[in-house]
């Protein structure tokens, strides 16, 4: 069964680094001043859909994401890994985006992508831990949706069989294609990078990535397969009211990074007498009880 799955990735602030320059003075995130990574949960999603390509000879895996030209060592880290290609929605007017005005873009990538049997991401980024992006998609599409996958079993037939985590358990569903899942990131990790495919693609890049002067934009010229494709909103017929800012009801207030630190400190003994004062203790304090 050839299968075209879009994986949905994106490049987010590692918020183990959070400093005093995380947010600008319009309110948004300042990436440009937090390091990258590779959002957990999309690797998880990608693991899944190259399975399914291992299992269904002829399916190609896609990446899509949106952010600043950067952002397309996120496509580079999915072709790493064994995905075929990747789309970068990059401009101006999708900056600043909340959860509705990113599902509006990458929704509308995905019907100019065409003819889609399977849309996987994350169940939530990590920078907002919101798990909106995926539903949203699915909403705008009017596709079906499975949230909180642990493993997507099978795909045949025009359906998926898919392990989702629900309260108290596990259950086992199948829903027809086309279709949205949504991964846990308990799911299965991500395989590493394969060092043929980095040498392969270490040099692909998008447009806006790449100088006059840089080596990628000779071999871009010989080898077409090193043409990350980029969009912008015009590109994909997307309306600029609907986009960024301009279509972001929401608007992140403050970020910060906090740390548990320990105040106070009690060493207790194996005695009985103190272990019966601990719970006296914990008691007095409704801490337990």
């Amino acid at each position: 069964m050839n299968l075209k799955i879009v994986v949905l990735a994106k490049q987010v602030p590692d918020t183990r680094n959070v400093g005093k320059d995380a947010m600008t003075p319009e309110g948004t995130v300042n990436r440009a001043a937090l390091p990258a990574i590779f959002n957990p949960e999309d690797l998880n999603a990608l693991e899944q859909a190259l399975r399914i390509k291992e299992q269904n000879p002829g399916t190609t895996v896609g990446l899509l994401t949106m952010g600043p030209p950067r952002a397309g060592e996120i496509i580079r880290e999915g072709l790493y890994r064994g995905a075929d290609t990747g789309w970068l929605l990059t401009d101006r007017l999708f900056a600043g985006a909340d959860t509705l005005a990113t599902s509006y873009a990458l929704a509308t990538a995905i019907k100019k992508i065409g003819d889609v049997d399977l849309v996987i991401g994350g169940r939530q980024a990590i920078d907002g831990d919101t798990a909106q992006v995926g539903p949203q998609v699915a909403q705008k599409l009017g596709l079906n949706q499975v949230t909180y996958a642990e493993e997507i079993l099978k795909v045949e037939n025009g359906k998926a069989t898919i392990r989702r985590m629900i309260d108290g358990g596990v259950e086992v569903v199948e829903a027809p294609l086309p279709l949205v899942v949504t991964v846990n990131g308990s799911a299965a990790e991500c395989r590493p990078a394969n060092a043929k495919l980095v040498m392969k693609y270490k040099y692909a890049a998008c447009p806006l990535e790449v100088a006059d002067d840089d080596k990628r934009k000779a071999l871009r010229a010989e080898r077409p397969y090193l043409n990350l494709t980029q969009w912008s909103v015009a590109d994909v017929d997307g309306d600029p009211g609907q986009c960024g800012m301009s279509g972001s009801p929401t608007k992140v207030k403050e970020v910060q990074s906090i740390a548990f630190q320990a105040k106070e400190s009690k060493t207790l003994t194996g005695a009985d007498a103190d272990i019966e004062g601990l719970i006296v203790e914990l008691l007095n304090d409704k801490i337990i009880g």
